[in-house]
């Protein structure tokens, strides 16, 4: 677990398939994050149980605010002191602080207790919500990689931003 302020990041559980399958149903998620269409409920169960629960590359976080799920935050480590990032945050949580304060907490805890040197952030260019969250958290843009994700079977360009461990500054209130 990582106490960020007023923020509670902990692991999933079994029992965050519902509410990740209620929150994968929102259209603007749906509209940049990769997620199947329509989603059904066996996908929010496979993406707990086999990438948030089950798979020792990512590690997953649900935040909450008194004992209210807002918002995940993962990333996928690479296992040469790198991790990509990621994130999404609940239609009713967006606007809050919630997703900056998360993300930056996540990767101190990352660069602390993982060894990491380098996080990157990608997002599909128009993402503007997602790259606000990055630069809030502290990414430094570094530009635009042509056709480098996949999004509903499209390649589709990409802003990338990457946070060193030093770019952090102190710690505010994360802690393990």
């Amino acid at each position: 677990m990582i106490s960020a302020g007023r923020l509670l990041l902990r692991p999933f559980t079994m029992a965050d398939v519902s509410w990740v399958y209620e929150v994968s149903q929102d259209p603007v998620l749906q509209q940049y994050v990769g997620v199947p269409s329509p989603y059904l409920m066996e996908h929010a169960q496979y993406f707990v149980e086999h990438l948030a629960i089950g798979n020792p590359q990512r590690v997953e976080f649900v935040v909450e605010e008194a004992g209210e799920r807002l918002a995940r935050v993962g990333l996928g480590l690479r296992g040469d002191g790198t991790a990509e990032v990621g994130y999404w945050t609940a239609p009713a949580a967006r606007g809050r602080g919630v997703a900056p304060a998360a993300v930056r907490a996540v990767c101190r805890w990352a660069f602390d207790t993982q060894g990491l040197e380098l996080i990157e952030w990608r997002a599909e260019i128009g993402n503007s919500a997602s790259r606000r969250v990055a630069e809030k958290a502290g990414f430094v843009m570094e530009g635009q990689l042509r056709k480098r994700l996949v999004h509903r079977g499209q390649r589709v360009d990409a802003w990338i931003g990457s946070l060193l461990k030093d770019e952090l500054g102190p710690a505010e209130s994360a802690g393990r």
